[in-house]
């Protein structure tokens, strides 16, 4: 199979308009919630979420769109400077995961959406419990059944305590759902009755204090596998080790990693946390001293909430410092090696619309008044915007990247290419580079050029044992000959340019590199060049070109690729 980067999707596109609005969401309506220190804000940015994600499935109705707009709400959630990441990018993960899959099994239907809705909203509970036991530990949960023990003897209650409090929250998470996915089906119903804005008013003027910028963070996968051991062993050591060793590995290694992670100290800061600390503390000498009696108990006892309490120091400055050290751009270019490999584009679009749709956001207030306009202000405003970049994409000119291993035959498929294009009445010019091999060994390669088909010796084997383009003398008749067949202006009139081949001397600005980028950008061309697998990614980079398409001669497929090219020609060429 030939490996293809495409053009973003629509279904991406409609995704990244879904994210975007969701991601506006979070930042500035939530950013109201938290400085007003309104209670469960948490469970209103779902709810408000969920609105968003259900109202706009009425008009778009593609499967697969609610997990990608939460993928990019996550990612978009991590731009941000907050201290901790992980746990509102797995919150709005999970959230999309659940509407998804309650629709793809229940339908678009009331039931899909309202199960959906009070899956999602539940999750906030179990990532809330689920988030308390990882930063304290097993002994929460002790300190949490004596406690409800001691009020089911104090209240005389006939029934299991320990349940109680978790089933009461989570019926009232259930029903928050539910009522947020009816908010959403009577928006959605209703945006459906009114068309489109036809004029869009300004959005507002965003009004922000200038700050200091952050100095660039130098990413490091060394220091991405010293976290993990660092953090790994920092919680065997509080689990196994006495107390003297925490004072010894735990607290230097916290500080060596907050200096490294400025932002890492934020939630240490907050006064929140060490009101918790002493919380927990308390807790735990009143609870384990009470369970063993003893003269050493409440020491033991107050020494277990301290051990609690590093543990959760050590979680939230280690997942601080993982959370930063995976936005590595290294480890954001894997997506374009997988399934994923349009994300990137996605997020492209939406992080140039997000500063439209956060000044377009109204207060909450507003939101709640009228949700539909809004709404309905906000997917226009958007989907313009995303619409005219579409246009754009389809409108630029395509980039075919025919890559393989040296000596795998890239020359002969080009060459293949060329005679089934010309088939075809397309006009194809530029280059092509004919090897020269004596005795079983390359000794050199000739330019041929493809309009006049004339061919011009260009590098020669010097003798030397080196690799690469070094072992060649250049020839600078084969080198003008290039140049010429490559120049812009000699190829206005053609279809097809080809360039054989774009390597090492290019990425050093070198070779044929002035002549790509002139016919990438002076030209209506199509262009098809050769790139050795290995410097793929690397050419892709240096030229600007993340939308082409990469073929893998390996695969064969000329036939179907001098098809498709032929009938890009012919498109481009009727009015």
């Amino acid at each position: 199979m030939s490996s293809e980067r495409t053009i973003i999707s629509d279904k991406w596109i409609r995704a990244s308009i879904i994210g975007t609005i969701w991601a506006a969401a979070e930042i500035v309506l939530g950013s109201f919630l938290h400085n007003m220190r309104v209670p469960f804000s948490g469970n209103l940015l779902t709810a408000i979420a969920l609105v968003i994600l259900i109202a706009v499935s009425y008009r778009w109705r593609e499967h697969g769109l609610y997990w990608r707009a939460g993928l990019i709400c996550a990612l978009m959630k991590a731009m941000s400077p907050s201290a901790i990441i992980f746990g509102p990018m797995i919150a709005i993960i999970a959230e999309s995961l659940l509407l998804e899959a309650s629709v793809r099994l229940l339908g678009r239907t009331i039931p899909g959406y309202i199960v959906g809705s009070m899956l999602a909203m539940s999750w906030n509970l179990f990532q809330k419990v689920f988030n308390m036991i990882i930063f304290y530990g097993g002994n929460l949960v002790e300190i949490y059944s004596s406690l409800t023990d001691w009020a089911e003897k104090q209240l005389k209650l006939s029934f299991d305590a320990f349940w109680a409090p978790l089933i009461l929250l989570l019926c009232l998470y259930a029903v928050f759902g539910a009522a947020a996915a009816i908010a959403g089906i009577i928006t959605g119903r209703r945006m459906l009755s009114i068309p489109p804005e036809e004029t869009l008013p300004e959005p507002a003027v965003i009004l922000t204090r200038e700050r200091k910028q952050d100095e660039p963070f130098i990413y490091s996968l060394t220091w991405l596998a010293a976290d993990i051991l660092l953090v790994t062993a920092m919680l065997l050591v509080v689990s196994l080790l006495p107390w003297i060793w925490w004072l010894i590995v735990v607290i230097p290694v916290v500080i060596l990693l907050a200096m490294r992670y400025k932002r890492a100290m934020r939630q240490l800061s907050k006064p929140g946390f060490w009101i918790t600390f002493v919380i927990i503390t308390m807790l735990s000498a009143l609870v384990f001293s009470s369970l063993q009696p003893g003269e050493n108990s409440l020491t033991e006892a107050i020494l277990i909430g301290i051990q609690m309490n590093f543990r959760a120091v050590i979680i939230i400055v280690g997942f601080s410092a993982l959370g930063t050290e995976l936005y590595n751009p290294k480890i954001r270019s894997l997506f374009s090696h997988t399934r994923f490999r349009q994300l990137p584009l996605a997020l492209e679009l939406s992080a140039a619309s997000l500063p439209t749709m956060i000044a377009d956001m109204p207060d909450l207030r507003t939101a709640i008044r009228r949700p539909v306009s809004i709404l309905n202000r906000m997917i226009t405003r958007v989907e313009r915007r995303l619409n005219e970049v579409s246009e754009v994409q389809q409108s630029v000119k395509k980039v075919f990247i025919v890559t393989g291993t040296v000596g795998e035959g890239k020359t002969a498929w080009l060459a293949k290419l060329t005679g089934l294009l010309t088939e075809k009445g397309v006009r194809a010019g530029g280059i092509l580079a004919l090897r020269i091999v004596e005795d079983g060994r390359t000794t050199g390669y000739d330019v041929s050029d493809i309009t006049s088909g004339k061919r011009t010796p260009f590098l020669r084997h010097t003798g030397s044992e080196r690799m690469g383009v070094e072992r060649f003398t250049v020839n600078d008749d084969g080198f003008a000959a290039g140049l010429r067949a490559l120049d812009p202006e000699a190829n206005r009139d053609k279809d097809v340019v080809i360039v054989d081949e774009i390597g090492p001397l290019e990425l050093r600005g070198m070779g044929w590199s002035e002549r790509l980028t002139g016919l990438l950008h002076e030209t209506g061309v199509i262009l098809i060049i050769a790139v050795r697998k290995n410097l793929t990614d690397a050419v892709i980079e240096k030229f600007g070109i993340p939308g082409a398409v990469v073929i893998d001669v390996a695969a064969g497929e000329v036939v179907r690729y001098a098809d498709q090219i032929a009938g890009l020609t012919h498109k481009k060429s009727t009015p």
